[in-house]
């Protein structure tokens, strides 16, 4: 079979059943740049802001340039470059498929060895918007405070040369300099990850590591600069390199960048954008003043659930989150956890059937078209969306005993093994303490629940250390599925 090339001109001829752009794709120009293109980016902002330029001329203007500042990203950036970042987004839900080319990003830098290209992008007085999604780990913060950590050596090394930053802050201070000492306005830092109040504790990251080197600095950023709160959500697992194969075989493109995404997709934006920003409300996202009862939803509901089953379901053995929601008792564990931990900590979210939207959940955690697995949401989704609500079960006195037991399936995930003795992959910036801290306490938690950079005043709550702990013994000594058969048996979900 002869592969179709994927280029902006001429536009590629496309197999049937394929979505064309509905705009010339030669005439997008950059407005927006984005640090962290994975593959979340490109099936939600970068969807988003595809899906309005097919509606809206002026959009077109609003083009994304796309960023990896690490060195794994460098393999999607030379396949996106080569291919003049036009990409395939395959959306499934059930038997449901719908195929999208998608034209909204126009450029892909590799700035894993040298920042000197995506800063000038920055400074490109088009470019109005730098958005980010690096995961929490990117924003150097110290785990308990979540306030940006002076300790980490790449901020160490961003204050040591300011000029040539390396990290998601020192990028956005240097830009905002140069911002400045060339008259130009500033631009919105608009963060698309799962951080609680993410827009303010990138602020107070940028904030903090400009006033170490220059007071007016910090006080030019606070008063010209925005950082929106958001909340996004789209389940996007990796595609496996035999579904890129299997995409070319099938369609006859030559994609190399292909990329699967459930159907579902949310996005709520504070409206605080000090320049002008895309019209994104006209293809489904939705601007409001404050995001905070949304994002607890998210990360409470579903980023909590996601991250409970998935350590719980990789110990038993599965592979999947679909396979591990299918099992009863995983299933009823998550039901019971939204239902009497996590939701009971959440304040009223306008617009939105809470009963409802967590049975979306389960049915969006099952999608057999979405092969999302337990490794996934283990690497990407932080402990914080399991320590946070706990944090406020123990301050109202309420139980947590199942917030406990995800969090010592974490805790037990962590010793880098499972239950069967082989390796499991621990992706974590204290990945090596967490295995030391593991192996040393064995079935006791407190050894892990010590590490106060990462658990604070938790790990010293004679109350969680002894829940954990029990639960952590039961792990070890039970096994997961006889440890969540026991738990049903006494009536816990």
């Amino acid at each position: 079979m002869t592969h179709i090339p994927l280029r902006r001109s001429p536009p590629p001829a496309l197999p049937p059943g394929f979505e064309t752009p509905a705009y010339d794709l030669a005439q997008v120009t950059p407005g927006i740049v984005h640090v962290g293109l994975g593959g979340f980016h490109r099936a939600h902002m970068a969807r988003y802001t595809h899906d309005l330029m097919g509606i809206d001329r002026h959009a077109l203007g609003w083009g994304i340039q796309g960023a990896g500042l690490r060195p794994d990203d460098a393999p999607l950036l030379e396949a996106l470059g080569a291919q003049e970042c036009l990409y395939t987004l395959v959306e499934r839900e059930g038997d449901v498929e719908k195929r999208a080319l998608i034209g909204s990003i126009v450029a892909a830098i590799d700035a894993s060895t040298t920042t000197a290209a995506l800063l000038a992008a920055i400074d490109d007085p088009r470019t109005r918007i730098v958005s980010a999604t690096v995961t929490e780990n990117g924003y150097h913060l110290d785990r308990a405070t979540r306030r940006l950590d002076f300790a980490s050596p790449a901020i160490a090394a961003d204050l040591a040369s300011p000029t040539a930053p390396r990290t998601l802050p020192g990028l956005l201070v240097e830009a905002f300099r140069r911002r400045r000492a060339g008259g130009q306005a500033a631009f919105t830092a608009l963060s698309c990850d799962n951080i609680q109040h993410n827009g303010n504790v990138l602020k107070a990251a940028v904030v903090a590591l400009a006033a170490r080197q220059d007071a007016a600095l910090a006080d030019w950023i606070e008063a010209e600069a925005s950082f929106p709160n958001t909340m996004v959500d789209r389940i996007t697992p990796v595609p496996t390199a035999e579904e890129i194969a299997a995409f070319s075989a099938t369609t006859g493109l030559d994609d190399h960048a292909v990329l699967h995404a459930e159907l579902f997709s949310q996005w709520v934006i504070e409206d605080r954008f000090v320049a002008s920003r895309p019209a994104w409300e006209k293809v489904g996202a939705q601007f409001v003043e404050d995001v905070t009862p949304y994002e607890f939803m998210k990360l409470r509901l579903l980023n909590g659930s996601h991250l409970a089953i998935a350590a719980l379901g990789q110990l038993a053995g599965y592979e999947t989150i679909g396979g591990t929601i299918a099992d009863p008792l995983l299933r009823r564990y998550m039901i019971a956890l939204m239902d009497r931990e996590t939701g009971p900590t959440l304040m009223p979210v306008p617009g939105i059937d809470l009963a409802e939207y967590k049975r979306t959940l389960i049915a969006r955690f099952a999608n057999p078209a979405i092969r999302d697995t337990t490794q996934r949401v283990n690497s990407d989704a932080p402990v914080n969306v399991l320590l946070d609500p706990l944090r406020d079960r123990v301050a109202a006195g309420e139980p947590f005993d199942l917030l406990a037991l995800g969090l010592a399936a974490w805790l037990r995930r962590a010793r880098g093994e499972g239950e069967d003795g082989r390796p499991v992959t621990v992706t974590h910036p204290m990945a090596e303490l967490l295995a030391e801290k593991a192996r040393e306490g064995g079935r006791d938690a407190a050894p892990l629940l010590s590490i106060t950079p990462l658990f604070g005043a938790l790990g010293q709550n004679p109350g969680v250390v002894a829940t954990v702990g029990d639960w952590l013994a039961s792990l070890y000594d039970l096994g997961t599925r006889a440890t969540m058969a026991e738990a049903a048996e006494r009536g816990l979900f």
